[in-house]
C-alpha cells in the first residue's frame, strides 16, 4: 500500500510514495553498518562541526521545512516555524556539550585500590545503528531530540517515521546528507509498521526508540526485549494541570489555554486534566472557558488561527466518541463538544471544555489527543495529589502555586517524570524528558539522554 501525505485540512492527498522493498530495507541496513564502522571514529569536533552546519541549514530552510510540515499534518505555520527553530538549537546545544556530557569518567584512586587497578576508569562508546520510530505530532522535534545525541555520541540513525508525514521524514534525511554525515549516517525507512520487528530483529540494528502511542511501545518493546537489545521509549500522557489557592489565577488561565491546545491539541505534554481547588475554581473554569471559546479554528496556513486540524479523520473519530461517550454519561460541556461549522472539508474539533467527569467516563483514564480539556473541583492538597495520579500515565505535570510546602509535596508525591510550576510543560535540550508507569522508560534530552544509547565502558588498568 503507498504511502501518501494527506492535507488534513483538506483531506487532498498531496503526494505517494511506495514503501521500500526488502532489497531496498537491506540496502539501507548494510549501508549503516558501513557508516557506522567509519563514523564511530570520528572527533568530537568533527562531529560538531557537521551538527553546525546541518543547524545553519535548518535555519536558512525554516520556512519550507515549516510549510511541509503543516501541510502534512496541521500545525499552526507559526508552531511549526517555532519547531524548527527549536530543533536548530538542540543541533547545537549537543554539538558544543557532547564531548563533555560523553568525558570519560574517573573515580578517585583510593575508591579503586582495592581492586588491584593502577587506574581505572569509565569511557562511553557508541552503540552502532539506532532504529528511531517516530510519530507525526511534532515531526521534526521528535527527530532531531533522537538524532542529535545519537550521531554526535557516534551512532548512526535509522528512522522509521509516521506514515502521514513522509514529506518531512525524506526532509530530514536530506539535511543530514547536504550537511556532509557520510553517506549512510541517517537515512529515512519509508516502511509500514509491519515491517518493523523484521528491522528491530536485524542482527546490524543496536537498539530501538519509539515514541508513540502505547499499543506501539508494547510491541515494540516486546521485539526488543527478544532480541536483548536497548530499548527507549516515551508513550502518552494525560498531564494534570493542578490550580491551588495561592496561584496566580489568571496566569494560570492563559497557560492553561496554551498548554492544551499547543500542537492543535495534539501532544504527549499537553495539560489534558485540570484539578483546581475548590476555592478558586468558578474563577478558573469560567476565564478558561472564555479564554477556549474565544481561540479561532481554522486554515493552518493562516497566521491568525490558533487551532488547525487534527492530523487525521480517525484521530477525529475517536476524539468525538470520547466527548460523546463523556456527555452521555453526565459530562457538562462548557464550550465546543464537537465539529465546527463552516469547515465542510479537513479534521476540524472544536476547543472543548468539559466538567463534571467522573470515574465511569473513559475520558478519565483515556489519553484525549485534541483540544479537549477535562477540569475537575477538588476540596484540598490531597484530593489534589490524589486526582493528579488517577492515571495510566505519568509523563509530567504542572502546578500553581507559591507554597513551598505545597511544592515539595508534589516533588515528592507526584507519579510522573516531570513537574513543572507556575509554567506549562516543554522539553528543552538540557532537561531530561521522560515518563513512568505506562507513559515509557529511559530518558530522551541532556546528559541522560546521550548516554541512553552509549555501551558504557569500564576501563582497569593493573
Amino acid at each position: 500500500m503507498p504511502i501518501a501525505s494527506v492535507n488534513p485540512a483538506t483531506g487532498e492527498t498531496l503526494q505517494t510514495f511506495e514503501p521500500l522493498d526488502a532489497a531496498g530495507v537491506e540496502q539501507r541496513l548494510a549501508r549503516a553498518e558501513a557508516a557506522f564502522h567509519g563514523y564511530r571514529g570520528t572527533p568530537f569536533a568533527a562531529r560538531a562541526e557537521l551538527m553546525h552546519r546541518a543547524a545553519d541549514l535548518l535555519d536558512r530552510d525554516q520556512e519550507v521545512v515549516a510549510r511541509t510540515m503543516t501541510e502534512e499534518m496541521g500545525k499552526p505555520l507559526a508552531a511549526a516555524r517555532a519547531e524548527a527553530a527549536k530543533c536548530a538549537k538542540a543541533m547545537r546545544w549537543y554539538a558544543d556539550n557532547a564531548e563533555a556530557l560523553l568525558a570519560d569518567e574517573h573515580p578517585a584512586p583510593a575508591d579503586v585500590a582495592d581492586s588491584g587497578a593502577a587506574r581505572a576508569y569509565v569511557r562511553y562508546r557508541p552503540l552502532g545503528p539506532v532504529l528511531a520510530v517516530m510519530p507525526w505530532n511534532f515531526p521534526l522535534w521528535q527527530v532531531v531530540r533522537f538524532a542529535a545525541p545519537a550521531l554526535m555520541a557516534g551512532n548512526v540513525g535509522l528512522l522509521k517515521h509516521a506514515s502521514n508525514v513522509p514529506r518531512t521524514a525524506l526532509a530530514i534525511e536530506e539535511l543530514f546528507r547536504r550537511a556532509g554525515f557520510p553517506e549512510g549516517c541517517f537515512q529515512t525507512l519509508l516502511i509500514g509498521s509491519g515491517a518493523v520487528e523484521g528491522v528491530i530483529r536485524d542482527r546490524r540494528v543496536a537498539a530501538v526508540t519509539l515514541t508513540g502511542s502505547e499499543p506501539a511501545g508494547r510491541a515494540v518493546a516486546a521485539t526488543a526485549a527478544d532480541e536483548v537489545k536497548k530499548a527507549v521509549l516515551e508513550l502518552g500522557g494525560s498531564d494534570p494541570f493542578v490550580v491551588l489557592p495561592s496561584a496566580d489565577v489568571d496566569a494560570a488561565v492563559r497557560t492553561a489555554v496554551r498548554a492544551r491546545v499547543q500542537n492543535n491539541g495534539q501532544s504527549c505534554i499537553a495539560a489534558k486534566r485540570f484539578v483546581v481547588h475548590t476555592d478558586v475554581y468558578d474563577r478558573f473554569t469560567a476565564g478558561f472557558t472564555e479564554a477556549m471559546r474565544a481561540l479561532k479554528v481554522g486554515d493552518p496556513m493562516d497566521e491568525g488561527t490558533d487551532v488547525g486540524p487534527l492530523a487525521s479523520r480517525q484521530g477525529r473519530d475517536d476524539l468525538e466518541e470520547l466527548v460523546e461517550d463523556a456527555r452521555t454519561r453526565g459530562a457538562r460541556v462548557e464550550c465546543g463538544g464537537g465539529r465546527p461549522t463552516g469547515w465542510d472539508t479537513g479534521w476540524f474539533f472544536e476547543p472543548t471544555v468539559l466538567t463534571g467527569i467522573t470515574p465511569a467516563m473513559r475520558i478519565h483514564q483515556e489519553e484525549t489527543f485534541g483540544p479537549v480539556a477535562t477540569v475537575y473541583r477538588v476540596a484540598d492538597l490531597d484530593e489534589a495529589v490524589a486526582v493528579a495520579n488517577d492515571t495510566p500515565f505519568g509523563l509530567s505535570a504542572n502546578v500553581w502555586t507559591t507554597d513551598e510546602a505545597e511544592r515539595e509535596r508534589f516533588v515528592r508525591d507526584i507519579q510522573a517524570g516531570g513537574v513543572f510550576f507556575n509554567g506549562m510543560t516543554a522539553s528543552h535540550p538540557a532537561l531530561p524528558f521522560g515518563g513512568v508507569k505506562r507513559s515509557g522508560f529511559g530518558r530522551e534530552l541532556s546528559g541522560h539522554g546521550i548516554r541512553e544509547f552509549c555501551n558504557v565502558t569500564t576501563v582497569w588498568i593493573g
